[in-house]
């Protein structure tokens, strides 16, 4: 964000506050438009201070601290000056109004308040999603989608689920008749993707999954996003650099992330991936059980038998995965403690991202 870009909104602010002409209402409008505690902005030029490079934060931010004083410093002058405007027009008795289908049964007195319209919010988690989605569209990845009912082949066998996996009993997962199912991971997107096109492959899978599962933590239908890279001399230094990356951009560059041996049957290393506790710095919390150490996806390199099972020459290509969950991630990001308040509707939480 240069200067010049602050000297255009400043210029476009004058305009708008010109534009108002002592309008007490349309004052208002541009006083919540620029300095807005929750949707001005001035919030939003602050939030791009964080992500700045630490020499370019001291110019940047001495610009716009001279810009929000000047904003908030004439913006009281006009409040102190503005008037509402009041039309002298009368409507007759008996006429129809252009707005809705209705006779006025007398004169209406135009200074009344009109009816507030509620304006309408993104939920976190579509807020989210979307910014995971645009850090791995500028990597150079594109969304897929797939279906929410599958069948076992997709969701387990292609993926090298064995038949006597946990996650295939009837107390996890929700099956359907005629041997379907509800997904319970956005691989089976993967496994798709690969049937029907050869490498290199990049892609994302973000989409909602359905397991038997339901606490402050869990529920049975929640959001993931999945990513797949596969071409020839893919290595897992190029999974490490990809995710660390990511993790960055998602969070914030001072984090930092450590891999962590595990297991998934699609995947061969596999590893866990944590970042450093954002609440704490990694000093031990609440929130990290005093770890210092938050866990927010899991990853590995793509097994061959996977490749063979889509028909991919495992011996030529080689590939990384990697999966998260959207709703964790909202939760930590806005400080959600209760993952159940993301889906009951409650326009108390979706309120405060208007």
């Amino acid at each position: 964000m240069s200067s010049a870009r602050l000297e255009e909104i400043r210029a476009a602010f004058l305009a708008d506050l010109d534009q108002a002409g002592g309008d007490a209402a349309l004052v208002e409008e541009v006083r919540i438009s620029y300095a807005g505690k929750k949707s001005g902005l001035l919030n939003e030029l602050t939030a791009i201070l964080r992500e700045l490079p630490n020499d370019e934060k001291r110019d940047y931010g001495q610009a716009l601290n001279t810009l929000k004083k000047e904003i908030e410093s004439k913006l009281a002058a006009a409040k102190k000056t503005a008037k509402p405007v009041v039309l002298s027009a009368k409507v007759k008795p008996g006429t129809q109004t252009k707005s809705a289908s209705m006779t006025v049964d007398g004169p209406i007195d135009v200074t009344l308040p009109g009816t507030p319209v509620a304006r309408g919010a993104q939920h976190p988690v579509h807020i989210v999603r979307h910014r995971i989605e645009e850090i791995f569209l500028r990597m150079g990845y594109d969304v897929e989608a797939g279906p929410e009912v599958e069948d076992d082949w997709h969701n387990f066998e292609a993926l090298n689920i064995p038949p006597d996996h946990p996650a295939r009993d009837d107390q996890d997962t929700f099956y359907l008749p005629g041997g379907l199912l509800l997904r319970t991971h956005t691989s089976p997107v993967q496994a798709r993707v690969m049937e029907r096109q050869q490498p290199p492959i990049r892609i994302i899978v973000p989409g909602r999954v359905y397991r038997r599962d339901s606490d402050l933590r869990h529920s049975p239908m929640f959001h993931q996003i999945e990513g797949l890279l596969v071409d020839e001399g893919i290595t897992f230094g190029n999974l490490k650099a990809t995710l660390e990356t990511f993790l960055h951009a998602l969070f914030s560059d001072t984090v930092d992330v450590r891999f962590r041996p595990s297991y998934f049957p699609f995947t061969e290393p596999s590893a866990e991936v944590d970042i450093s506790c954002i609440f704490c710095g990694g000093d031990g919390c609440g929130v990290c059980s005093g770890s210092g150490w938050i866990e927010i996806l899991g990853s590995g390199m793509v097994d061959p038998r996977v490749f063979d099972a889509v028909g991919i020459d495992s011996n030529r290509f080689t590939g990384f995965a990697f999966g998260l969950g959207i709703d964790r991630v909202a939760m930590l990001l806005y400080g959600i403690s209760d993952l159940r308040q993301l889906f009951d509707g409650d326009q108390r939480l979706s309120g405060q991202f208007v």
